[in-house]
């Protein structure tokens, strides 16, 4: 029933067509964000005539092929007309049956009888702005309040990417190393580049302080980066990006925070009263990853 395609097998027009007739309907998996995100390393398993797909995004570690979602990739999973239970347990079976997994996410509409670990997301659905507004919470409305000294000498811009890698760089958090910023650097060029990602700067007596990175489609605007100058955090230029965008954007698409397990990010996140919308998560240590590469080479042997 469900067939593993490689990348050069992939029939790319029905895997469109499969992905934006679907429930699940996720720009994460789209070819142009996996192509950059991964490096075009990903495959894909499809169950039928291309009635699901399931992209698989892997790495190599020691020369064998581990499944590991891209960076900024939240979600992936099983994609078709409705969402099938008994479908999606073949997928998740073929999965595990058939790859190392270090970690593979699933969207927030794919639902499982195997019992699995969840994450969360949280995402604003399209309404006018006004009822979007009315419903932030008090603190972030007041957050939201700049000061008249602030109004007079601050202002929003779009900006190119080679105006904001190097504020980038230098506020970057969460990579542990410079390999990994420089990585996350070259994806959102090669985004740029690709005229899916936009950046929005706050400027301050004209020096940046705050910058929010965000991928767009016609349906959804995600928030892929928030980076912010630790001397000016309390001026809140990245509510006040984050506000002007969903106020862009709002009426047409869904705003995807992207989430977090971050506690003070996800206060954060609340403060814009978004949905929260979890989504499946399985993920295995590297210890069990060699135990189950080593029984694999057991079995070949045999």
């Amino acid at each position: 029933m469900i067939k593993r395609l490689k990348y050069h097998e992939i029939d790319f027009e029905k895997y469109a067509q499969c992905l934006e007739n679907s429930a699940q309907r996720k720009y994460s998996a789209t070819k142009q964000f996996l192509d950059i995100s991964s490096d075009k390393k990903w495959e894909l398993l499809v169950y039928k005539d291309y009635e699901a797909v399931m992209p698989v995004p892997y790495v190599f570690k020691s020369r064998i092929k581990i499944v590991h979602n891209p960076m900024l990739c939240q979600q992936l999973g099983v994609f078709s007309k409705e969402d099938n239970i008994e479908i999606n347990e073949q997928f998740l079976k073929f999965l595990k049956k058939n790859y190392l997994i270090r970690i593979y996410t699933f969207n927030e509409f794919n639902q499982f009888k195997t019992s699995l670990n969840s994450k969360k997301n949280f995402l604003i659905l399209p309404d006018d702005y006004e009822t979007i507004y009315s419903k932030y919470s008090p603190k972030r409305k007041r957050k939201l309040r700049l000061d008249e000294d602030v109004i007079k000498n601050s202002e929003i811009k779009s900006i190119t990417f080679s105006e904001a890698e190097n504020f980038i760089k230098e506020n970057f958090l969460g990579a542990d190393k410079d390999e990994d910023i420089d990585a996350f650097i070259l994806i959102f060029k090669n985004m740029f580049e690709a005229n899916c990602l936009s950046f929005s700067a706050f400027y301050l007596n004209k020096r940046i302080i705050n910058i929010v990175v965000t991928y767009f489609d016609d349906f959804t605007v995600a928030l892929l980066g928030t980076f912010n100058d630790k001397e000016s955090v309390k001026v809140s230029g990245a509510s006040t990006l984050i506000d002007n965008c969903i106020k862009e954007n709002i009426s047409t698409k869904i705003f995807d925070f992207e989430g977090s397990e971050l506690p003070n990010v996800e206060e954060f996140f609340r403060g814009f009263r978004p949905e929260l919308r979890p989504y499946h998560i399985i993920e295995y240590s590297k210890k069990e990853i060699i135990k189950k590469l080593l029984s694999l080479k057991f079995i070949m042997k045999l």
